[in-house]
């Protein structure tokens, strides 16, 4: 029955072929160009924003992680310092379990039979993948009748809660089974919140371990153990455990907001450039339910902010390109906001650089465009000064002001090291710092060889064939709960054929807007073709929003081109949408049975479901 998976991608593949046979000879046609004036707003585009907003946010933010957990700490500072508890009479221990906070080192898990002499029956590590996540002490020997145990830091270490078992698996209660002195007491002061065993929703996973554990750091006025990217990102993901405290919820939930903006953020872009409402609402609803979209935006890491700024630095850009240049207010306001935009996402992550990159490809392509159109027109004095005044307020817009932006976002860096005070940002300490960084992070990412069994290339992306799985567990009668990354087929492949039509478009007609959507594209993928060290499916993130922008112009065309665009476009948004259904347990993390992930997940075999 394992066959009947490959029916689905062939089924897909000829669906995708079947509308594009239908869109192809739509091409001999002189490109559309973008709508002249910009379809204005209509009612009926609010109603259709609040419906996919409140929509996808009643599917993003259900399960996406325990809302309660340990958040008091017992703090250990120095080597050697331990904690002693005394239980109340000899006990069979079986299991201990605890949850890690900041720092790295481990702790000697100490046994006493009688009261005196103490030895150690387990390390308890707090690795830097071990924090803010419930572990499991692996116990040398079970069954003593224990009457004194001791806990023995080997360095600054913070440990939430620990949970003692017995050999039934009952937990042995403090006051009741055991005490243990005030300076420890915040290590069973949480004992309502012990689960019984580690699970996404109560621990962190993946790149979390780094990205959530910096938040609380900044928080803490603590200097970071992850300085590998720039730090605004971490700040904003900050806002949320500051809402919700240090807990899933908390440290997921400003991703899963900003997901949940990006659909408006998307929707004015793709009506600002293509007009009209059908386009926007099913492409802005293939990409609210997007495979990519959804699990990436429920985990804290930083490539949600990134693309967010993405999309509107792009959305900014495209209202740029469409102001009248005669008159400052209409050019100048979105040029600014651009500029704000990328400067606030290469703050958040790198690879908003990329991003950057393409702007500055469509700038070029669009001065030599109205410097030509000038020229010939005998304003050569006016082209001479508007390209003066622009490169100025592009110097100013996108490389003084990114700089002040990405500059003061190491303010808890700062503060951290013992500076204060708005005067920090002008000493030489806190410019050692920010320096320091930039020299670390580069050396970091050109040196990396670590390898990973779900890391991929750039050509699996465009493909979709190398999923990054992020969560896999095990359960009883066959059944497993698994969740991973990777973009919706329909999406992926759809978007694909939908790109070679704007390369198409740009080369043999010149059109402006598939230029546009194309360079954009290349500007997030190129650069992932020379990178060497490590990378995965996710990374392919912010190229998806091109693919949807290309989309969009397909059904531009279509909705004014072809009599049954409605059927096609509907059709295309619906299978979308089925396919998200289909695969919903498989980014949600919900348990299913190994038939349902073998016959209709597995479309590859390098899907891991």
């Amino acid at each position: 029955m394992n066959g009947l998976r490959y029916v689905f991608p062939a089924a897909t593949v000829a669906f995708l072929l079947l509308i594009f046979s239908e869109y192809v000879p739509l091409l001999r046609h002189e490109p559309l160009g973008p709508p002249r004036p910009p379809s204005r707003w209509h009612w009926r585009d609010s109603v259709c924003v609040l419906l996919l907003t409140v929509a996808y946010a009643a599917v993003a933010f259900p399960g996406l992680g325990d809302r309660s957990g340990v958040e008091r700490f017992c703090k250990f500072d120095t080597r050697g310092e331990y904690a002693e508890i005394t239980l109340r009479a000899p006990t069979n221990i079986g299991a201990v379990r605890y949850y890690s906070g900041l720092y790295m080192g481990s702790y000697s898990l100490q046994f006493s039979t009688d009261g005196e002499t103490y030895t150690e029956y387990a390390v308890m590590t707090q690795g830097h993948a071990d924090v803010f996540k419930w572990n499991d002490a692996e116990l040398a020997e079970t069954g003593l009748d224990v009457v004194s145990i001791r806990i023995i830091a080997d360095d600054t270490l913070w440990l939430g809660e620990l949970a003692i078992y017995d050999t039934d698996g009952t937990l042995l209660l403090a006051g009741t089974d055991f005490s243990c002195p005030a300076g420890c007491a915040a290590l069973f002061d949480e004992q309502e919140k012990i689960p019984d065993a580690y699970h996404y929703s109560n621990s962190t996973y993946f790149d979390e371990i780094y990205h959530a554990r910096t938040a609380y750091e900044h928080i803490e006025n603590i200097y970071p153990y992850e300085i590998t990217h720039p730090p605004l990102g971490k700040l904003i993901l900050s806002i949320g455990i500051r809402l919700f405290g240090m807990v899933p919820f908390g440290w997921r939930f400003m991703g899963t907001l900003l997901g949940v903006l990006m659909l408006p953020a998307l929707y004015v872009f793709l009506k600002k450039m293509f007009g009209g409402t059908a386009a926007p609402f099913c492409c802005t609803a293939i990409f609210a339910f997007d495979f990519m979209h959804y699990v990436q935006t429920r985990i804290a890491t930083i490539d949600t902010y990134a693309v967010f700024f993405t999309i509107l630095m792009y959305l900014f850009f495209w209202l740029y390109l469409r102001a009248d240049r005669t008159r400052y207010r209409s050019w100048l306001p979105p040029l600014a906001l651009s500029g704000l935009c990328f400067g606030l996402g290469a703050a958040s992550k790198w690879t908003c650089l990329y991003a950057g990159g393409g702007l500055a490809v469509l700038w070029l392509c669009d001065r030599v465009s109205r410097g030509v159109a000038l020229c010939r027109a005998g304003q050569t004095r006016a082209c001479l000064r508007e390209t003066a005044r622009n490169i100025l307020c592009c110097l100013l817009f996108f490389l003084l002001i990114p700089a002040a932006v990405y500059y003061v976002s190491y303010w808890s860096y700062g503060t951290a090291r013992g500076l204060s005070g708005f005067g920090m940002l002008f000493s030489k300490d806190y410019l050692q710092i920010v320096l320091d960084n930039q020299k670390y992070m580069l050396s970091y990412h050109s040196g990396v060889t670590a390898t990973h069994p779900y890391s991929s290339v750039w050509w699996q992306w465009v493909l979709d064939i190398r999923p990054i799985l992020y969560y896999l567990e095990y359960l009883d009668d066959g059944m497993h709960v698994s969740f991973g990354a990777w973009v919706n087929p329909m999406l992926c492949w759809g978007g694909l054929l939908a790109m070679l039509a704007m390369f198409y478009l740009t080369v043999r007609r010149r059109d402006r807007t598939a230029l546009f959507i194309a360079v954009g594209y290349l500007a997030q993928l190129l650069p992932w073709v020379l990178v060497e060290r490590v990378i995965f499916e996710y990374h392919y993130f912010p190229s998806t929003v091109f693919l949807l922008l290309a989309l969009g112009h397909v059904f531009r065309t279509l909705q004014l081109r072809h009599p049954q665009w409605r059927r096609i476009v509907g059709s295309f948004t619906a299978v979308s949408l089925l396919l998200f259904a289909v695969f919903y347990p498989a980014l949600r993390g919900l348990a299913i049975p190994g038939w349902y992930g073998s016959n209709f997940l597995k479309w590859f075999p390098t899907w891991p479901f």
